[in-house]
């Protein structure tokens, strides 16, 4: 039997900004442990290359655009080579993700398992979640939907439920409904009956079996997936499909496109079935859920490196680049970043959606990007700026390069701080060693290549009347991304 990994790597996660941002999302980010959220689901199937009878695809990712490099950078730290990533041109939920992936599933041939995953889920116990998905992998085999139901530990009013019916096998039940989010008195009542579920958006199902089932259910989903990859083209690992027809499929989550339906049709019952786990699950969907199933010390905080604090309790305190003191912080979250800083009432955390909406509303850029921005090629800081001029931090990977470019509006001056720094300006092609520098005069075409085996890191000045990020004409480039004849510009 072939299992083949999932991942469903969309969504923004804005209520853990200021660290989750639209360009990267809570998914790349590391909230628990030694990975990111991102590379441990990636490893979640590690080691089953020694169950019996089954072996482990490559993953199959689906996510956006603009996270594309870094997705599958983070995949590479992990040594995680993922058989394709599928870039969605917008966003359309999980039941369009779902379908992209079984149709190219099945393009390759075979009718694989595909056990499907959010990317920005926590499992600590990887033994239980591995037992449940032996459960569930025989009625999967047999053309039923197989979702993974988190045994509830409090009453918790932020998830949706799945209500149990009859039992089918040992430790696997019928499903009786999906309820949506309840009032803290209905959500009491469903972990005292013992039959409701948190649902985890986590399913296992053959590909044949989606495809039939989302064609049955919702076969314009089914048919904008199959005319988006009918002309998809392959760049490396991505994926691209056709925008256009893209654009046309409906936007519906796995639930309601086809889950709630076959658990509503009788001669259909049987074919959605629910495996109870407890598996330290957790979506951490907001801060309050990172200090829940944080290490806290003896007033119930949770600090990061480089918090000093007095006198405070129930607080998560979080610092990525400067030190934090807290004098009597009681029942609070503060989160720092270079660029942007929260502090929230623990009792109010729940209206960050609100925050990130004004954010936006107003302008401003720190919803959708850090101060730190991830390129195909490394990174860059943009460290200091004013009238004028601007001042970034530049990252260069081994054998990396920028795109041949130029500027309508700004010059530049770079400085190398280490590494070796191959620079063509112009006709000139220049090799600058640490501590050497040049000028790039405003509209001259260049680049800049790391030719070494370590990483290149300048520290570029620059200086014009306009500054922004889209004055850059792309002439030649590695990745994919738009270049322009000079001669039209």
């Amino acid at each position: 039997m072939h299992l083949l990994p999932v991942i469903l790597s969309g969504g923004s996660g804005t209520r853990l900004w200021p660290l989750s941002r639209e360009e990267y999302p809570k998914q790349l980010l590391t909230l628990s442990g030694d990975t990111t959220m991102l590379q441990a689901t990636a490893l979640r199937l590690d080691d089953a290359a020694n169950w019996p009878d089954i072996k482990v695809e490559q993953p199959l990712v689906v996510c956006d655009e603009a996270s594309r490099f870094i997705t599958l950078e983070q995949l590479r730290q992990v040594g995680v080579q993922p058989q394709g990533i599928i870039l969605e041109p917008v966003g359309r939920n999980t039941a369009p993700a779902l379908t992209l992936a079984a149709l190219h599933a099945l393009d390759n041939g075979g009718d694989p398992m595909l056990i499907v995953m959010p990317a920005d889920h926590i499992i600590t116990r990887l033994g239980a979640f591995r037992e449940a998905m032996n459960l569930a992998i025989l009625s999967a085999q047999q053309g039923k939907v197989a979702t993974f139901g988190i045994v509830p530990a409090t009453p918790e009013t932020g998830y949706g439920y799945i209500r149990s019916a009859d039992k089918v096998s040992e430790g696997l039940y019928s499903v009786a409904e999906f309820v949506e989010k309840p009032d803290l008195n209905t959500a009491e009542s469903y972990v005292a009956s013992g039959k409701y579920f948190w649902n985890s958006g986590i399913y296992l199902v053959k590909a044949t079996t989606w495809i039939e089932l989302i064609g049955l259910h919702h076969p314009d989903i089914l048919l904008a997936c199959q005319r988006s990859l009918s002309d998809a083209t392959y760049d490396h690992s991505f994926i691209r499909l056709r925008r256009d027809a893209f654009e046309k499929c409906p936007a519906d989550s796995i639930d309601y496109a086809v889950m709630e339906k076959i658990t509503r049709e009788a001669a259909h019952e049987s074919r959605a079935v629910v495996v109870p786990m407890d598996a330290g699950w957790s979506d951490v969907g907001a801060w309050n859920a990172l200090l829940d199933i944080g290490e806290k010390d003896a007033q119930g905080n949770l600090f990061s490196d480089n918090v000093v604090s007095v006198k405070s309790n129930n607080s998560l305190v979080m610092s990525k680049s400067r030190l934090v003191a807290c004098v009597g912080l009681d029942n609070m979250i503060v989160v720092e970043t270079p660029d942007a800083v929260l502090v929230a009432s623990r009792d109010h955390i729940d209206h960050m959606k609100e925050m990130v909406s004004a954010l936006k509303a107003a302008g401003r850029p720190e919803p959708v990007v850090h101060r730190k921005v991830h390129r195909p090629w490394g990174n860059y800081d943009s460290i200091d700026s004013g009238v004028r001029f601007q001042v970034k931090r530049i990252v260069v990977n081994p054998g990396a390069s920028l795109s041949l470019q130029m500027h309508y509006h700004r010059a530049e001056h770079w400085i190398v701080v280490t590494g070796t720094a191959q620079v063509t300006r112009g006709d000139e092609v220049l090799i600058l060693a640490e501590n050497q520098s040049t000028y790039i005069p405003l509209g001259t075409p260049h680049r800049l290549k790391n030719p070494g085996i370590v990483p290149l890191e300048i520290i570029e000045v620059q200086s014009g009347s306009y500054l922004g990020e889209d004055d850059i004409v792309r002439f030649e480039d590695h990745y994919g991304r738009e270049v322009k004849d000079p001669i039209q510009q």
